[in-house]
């Protein structure tokens, strides 16, 4: 079917857009390592303030970057043809780096309070957070469960497909949610006194919430690819798009 010259112009190609959310991931993670390192003191696993800056570095990287990645697998174009048993494996796969990195984080948090006799889970990022990996942990098991063993029934993995689709955009959100409140919490717990006040606005501040705005961008990115018709794999209905050997695993969801 013809389409208008302004969608063609629109339609831009998802490789170079990849290519660009690939460079931004990157930045995400640069930003917030440099953060901790160079204004927060470094890195450790002792219990101390060092040990709770892995806090945000896991967050991102694994909560917003790998989990990002994950969900973009299938937007790829070699994705779109063949097996798809394949490409469910490596979504599985970034998603459960991605979920183990969160936990590592949460272990990092939680140790740093405990051993400082800081109260856990007294603030609305905590309470966002926490909520996040528990969602987040419920659907890489109810998609393992649904879309990688024999046993699920293509009637159960057409019901679910949606809600699974539903739950990874609103994860990610809510993992952005999380990571900027997380910034702004820290900012202002540390920058409060003296010439270091966060109203002042010091280096440190713009660079943190410069990091905020990319995590952001990042997000919205992600999401804007998912909600991107002509970037999504084809039905599961064309032949080319099942799996094989069909017998063993279904078509695919």
């Amino acid at each position: 079917r013809h389409r208008h010259p302004t969608v063609e112009m629109l339609d831009l190609s998802f490789l170079p857009f990849c290519a660009f959310l690939g460079g931004l991931g990157f930045v995400c993670v640069a930003f917030v390592s440099a953060w901790c390192q160079h204004w927060r003191g470094g890195f450790a696993w002792d219990g101390s303030v060092k040990m709770f800056n892995w806090h945000p570095v896991l967050m991102v990287t694994g909560m917003v970057v790998l989990y990002g990645t994950a969900s973009l697998v299938y937007r790829l174009p070699p994705a779109w043809r063949g097996p798809k048993f394949p490409w469910k494996v490596l979504h599985g796969v970034l998603a459960l780096a991605a979920f183990v990195l969160a936990v590592l984080g949460l272990v990092a948090v939680f140790r740093f309070h405990n051993d400082h006799g800081t109260p856990n889970m007294y603030s609305l990022h905590s309470w966002v957070g926490l909520v996040t990996v528990l969602l987040f942990s419920c659907q890489w098991v109810a998609g393992f469960s649904s879309f990688l063993l024999p046993w699920a029934p293509a009637w159960l993995r057409a019901l679910y497909k949606p809600i699974h689709v539903f739950f990874g955009s609103t994860i990610l959100m809510l993992s952005v949610a999380s990571c900027v409140s997380g910034i702004n919490e820290k900012l202002f717990f540390s920058l409060k006194n003296g010439t270091m006040e966060y109203k002042l606005l010091p280096a440190e501040a713009v660079f943190a919430n410069t990091l905020g705005l990319l995590i952001l961008l990042f997000g919205v990115l992600v999401l804007g690819a998912l909600a991107r018709p002509s970037w999504k794999r084809p039905d599961a209905d064309f032949p080319d798009s099942r799996q094989v050997p069909a017998p063993l695993w279904g078509q695919a969801r």
